[in-house]
């Protein structure tokens, strides 16, 4: 009986085939949404398990506690000592435009338990005797050109003309990573006798060699785990557009099934069990969910791949982490698509389940039965925001008691609320309003009757509302974000970057340099940096208990730097910080190390030094935008002398007579400098607004594909009753109103409507900003950004909610236009 009664109610949509379209789109977009950031986040993730093998996380490292590198000659001894190291070789090389990391290690050596020796195979002796082989994902094949046929005969150059060792495929290794033996390594990179880590298996080493740190497993932080949060804010736009999209799915349900209450009733009356119809039903939503899911899992892999290489160049720019180009998909990844969207569904025509197996025969036969409880439901509503708000004020309240940066899931959940509560009281405000606004135009007949017609369309379109109203606030929230986020990085990177030219090379070449660049007259001046690490010990006052490393970064404290540097928070004013800091009193940190580790001008830290243990004071703490590591800034001298750094870069200031085409070619005729050493200025700001724009590429469009599901869920739900409206406006075009005022009668009802709900759309938007700079950036990224608001973004938030809704209503109004009055005058009869 179950197949017969199914198939008379799939025989509905064979009569509106226009609800079965508005119901699959539905599906098939907010499936799409959903699957492909799934797609795109399994494949980032697939990425960093990968990388992991390259002794990431899972081994312990030792380092030289005087700073100076390693060498071939520290391996040695330790080992003839007994201490279990193995040595490895980093670097970078460029084959043709694709720059390549190589990783040269000892086979032999290697941890028991390392995925790279493992996995070696039956090329294991080819590995480690000459030629050597070169071990690459194909994926990485693919990025240089070279097809998997002909990978075995392909001796690719490197662009100083060395040759790579015979290539391999390896798909456990991560992207653009190259896996060797140590000594071909050493030869292709020049490295002669220096190497890059010392690392042993984890808790091998109960305490490090004498002269040497040891960092555990347990302190290396993994790609994946620096780019969690990166992660999860996209999921959490992804979620919200298959929120949104199930808007599109409850609309036509509810259509749908209040269209076939008098099939339901005569079903009913035939003895078809409620039980029996229930099942049906949910049958129904099964068919109609796999048909939706699969057209969405395939259009979710199209746009996974148009979004893949901006999230990868995000992802590298931000935290050095490679991910592949190609998408890598787990079984589960179908799986949960599957059932995300499947679930999504069911929760979506739930009420229908619910309506239909309690209902009676003779409400089910009632057309207007949802109509009239409305009312009821609009208090209901009000009452869930009531809750709502309440929750949410729980929310920040506890967020607002937790250490600074803490409280990243929570602050979603303050989101949720906060979009849960405006959703809900929506539809009650739009009801009140438009009473208001009955009782204004009692004397407009027309315009009252409008008014009126629009509330009694209220119930159906509600839900279309919400949808806008999510739509509208998110978009307004996060484009906002990224409108201040764009403004102040761009402010930050003419602050920082203070000098016209720098220079990137060795520290070997720098030292000569800078000596040489002071005793040219036209240097204005010369602004060295230097780089280094050091660990921040346990007794630093205000500071989380376990022991860090954190990276330090050295600077001239010249007045052509300290006038622009920009400051965060200072105890005493700008001047005085840099007066502590330029006497080598005080030192500076970044915000991502005072919100990791809870510290405040003021406050103290112990650093270890090559001569012991030290203790400094912090006299400012200053932005730095993009770094996911903790940094503190001193002056580069003391950075030299007592932490063993290296100088990193130099900037120069040139005299206004100094032609500085022919100075760069002097310089790099002195110094033998590559073309890639000397870099202007405007280069690095160009550099670093295009990395910011691909960054959030992805943003953008989540964003316009969310604000596209809302316009369809509107244009659903006035497909659906387009039949209905033209015998509402028969009556009107029978006492003499015209078809051309008929047709344009819907678009300035929705037009109103919509622009009431981009009104409250606004203070949510706003809200919605205040979370995701002062809350959820610092949880995420250790660093908050100013609250921004563009009065273009607020007016462009009123002219696209009326877009939106014209374009929506345009179509139901051609149809209307183009109905002949005979047409019109047949709908109102029947």
């Amino acid at each position: 009986m179950i197949w017969r009664v199914l198939l008379t109610l799939l025989g509905h949509y064979r009569r509106h085939p226009g609800q079965l379209a508005m119901l699959l789109l539905g599906l098939w977009v907010a499936s799409a949404l959903w699957s492909s950031v799934q797609a795109v986040n399994a494949t980032a993730k697939d990425s960093y398990a990968r990388a992991n093998a390259l002794f990431s996380s899972d081994v312990d490292q030792l380092t030289r506690r005087d700073g100076a590198p390693l060498t071939r000659d520290d391996y040695l001894t330790l080992r003839r000592a007994g201490w279990p190291v193995s040595p490895l070789i980093e670097g970078s090389l460029q084959i043709g435009e694709q720059r390549l990391t190589v990783i040269g290690m000892d086979i032999f050596s290697l941890p028991a338990n390392n995925a790279l020796g493992s996995n070696a195979g039956a090329s294991f002796t080819a590995f480690f005797t000459p030629p050597w082989q070169t071990q690459l994902a194909p994926e990485t094949l693919s990025a240089m050109g070279i097809s998997t046929d002909t990978a075995q005969d392909a001796r690719p150059v490197t662009a100083s003309g060395k040759t790579l060792p015979p290539l391999a495929l390896r798909p456990d290794l991560p992207p653009n990573t190259l896996v060797m033996d140590i000594a071909a390594a050493a030869q292709l990179l020049d490295s002669g006798s220096e190497l890059s880590q010392l690392v042993t298996s984890p808790n091998a080493l109960a305490s490090p060699p004498e002269g040497y740190r040891l960092t555990r497993a347990a302190a290396i932080a993994s790609p994946g785990q620096l780019t969690d949060s990166f992660h999860l804010n996209l999921m959490a736009l992804a979620l919200l557009s298959l929120v949104v999209g199930l808007f599109i799915v409850q609309a036509a349900l509810g259509l749908a099934m209040e269209q076939r209450m008098a099939t339901l009733r005569t079903l009913r009356a035939l003895g078809v069990p409620a039980l029996t119809l229930v099942s049906a039903i949910a049958l129904e939503l099964l068919l109609l969910g796999l048909l939706g899911a699969g057209l969405g899992l395939i259009s979710g892999l199209w746009l996974a791949s148009q979004l893949l290489p901006d999230v990868a160049t995000t992802l590298t720019s931000l935290y050095q982490a490679d991910v592949s180009r190609r998408l890598a998909l787990p079984w589960h990844y179908w799986l949960g698509s599957l059932g995300v969207t499947l679930g999504g569904l069911l929760l979506a025509g739930s009420s229908m389940l619910w309506r239909a197996a309690r209902l009676d025969i003779l409400a089910l036969g009632q057309s207007q039965a949802w109509r009239q409880g409305y009312q009821r439901q609009l208090k209901r509503m009000l009452q869930g925001a009531m809750v709502s708000a309440v929750l949410a004020a729980g929310i920040l309240g506890w967020i607002k008691s937790q250490p600074t940066g803490e409280g990243l899931l929570a602050s979603f959940m303050l989101v949720a609320m906060l979009l849960l509560f405006s959703a809900l009281a929506l539809p009650p405000l739009l009801n009140i309003l438009l009473q208001g606004l009955q009782r204004y135009l009692h004397h407009r007949p027309l315009a009252h009757w409008a008014v009126a017609d629009v509330q009694l369309q209220l119930p159906r379109l509600s839900l279309a509302m919400m949808a806008l109203l999510i739509a509208l606030a998110t978009n307004l929230g996060v484009s906002s974000m990224v409108g201040g986020f764009r403004l102040t990085f761009l402010e930050w990177l003419d602050q920082r970057l203070a000098a016209p030219l720098y220079v990137n090379a060795a520290p070997s070449t720098l030292s000569p340099m800078l000596e040489w660049l002071d005793a040219q007259p036209e240097v204005t001046s010369t602004l060295p940096t230097a780089q280094g690490s050091s660990q921040l010990m346990p007794g630093s006052s205000n500071a989380q208990a376990e022991q860090r490393e954190i990276a330090l970064f050295g600077i001239a404290p010249v007045p052509t730097l300290t006038d622009q540097w920009p400051l965060i928070e200072t105890i005493k004013g700008s001047t005085q910080a840099w007066s502590a800091f330029s006497t080598g009193q005080s030192v500076f940190i970044n915000e991502q190390l005072a919100v990791a580790a809870q510290l405040t001008p003021g406050d103290s830290v112990m650093l270890e030094s090559q001569d012991g243990p030290v203790t400094v004071s912090i006299a400012a703490i200053y932005p730095d935008y993009g770094n996911p590591r903790g940094q503190l800034l001193m002056p580069i001298q003391t950075l030299l002398e007592d932490f063993s750094g290296e100088l990193a870069s130099l900037g120069l200031v040139l005299d206004n007579t100094v032609d500085p085409t022919t100075f760069r070619q002097a310089l790099t005729e002195r110094f033998d400098l590559s073309e890639e050493a000397l870099i202007n200025q405007q280069e690095v700001k160009e550099l670093a607004t295009r990395i910011f724009e691909r960054t959030f590429t992805i943003t953008r469009a989540l964003n316009v594909l969310t604000l596209g599901v809302a316009a369809l869920a509107l244009l659903a739900t006035l497909l659906a009753q387009a039949r209905e409206r033209q015998r509402q406006v028969a009556p009107l075009w029978a006492m003499g109103v015209s078809r051309r005022k008929l047709a344009l009668l819907p678009l300035y009802q929705l037009g109103g409507l919509a622009l009431l709900t981009a009104v409250a759309a606004i203070p949510l938007g706003i809200a919605i900003t205040w979370v995701l700079v002062a809350i959820i950036n610092v949880a995420a990224f250790g660093w908050r950004l100013p609250l921004i608001m563009f009065p273009w973004s607020i007016v462009a938030t009123l002219a696209t909610a009326v877009a939106v809704a014209l374009l929506a209503a345009a179509l139901p109004a051609i149809k209307l236009w183009r109905t002949s009055p005979r047409a019109i005058l047949n709908e109102g009869s029947t």
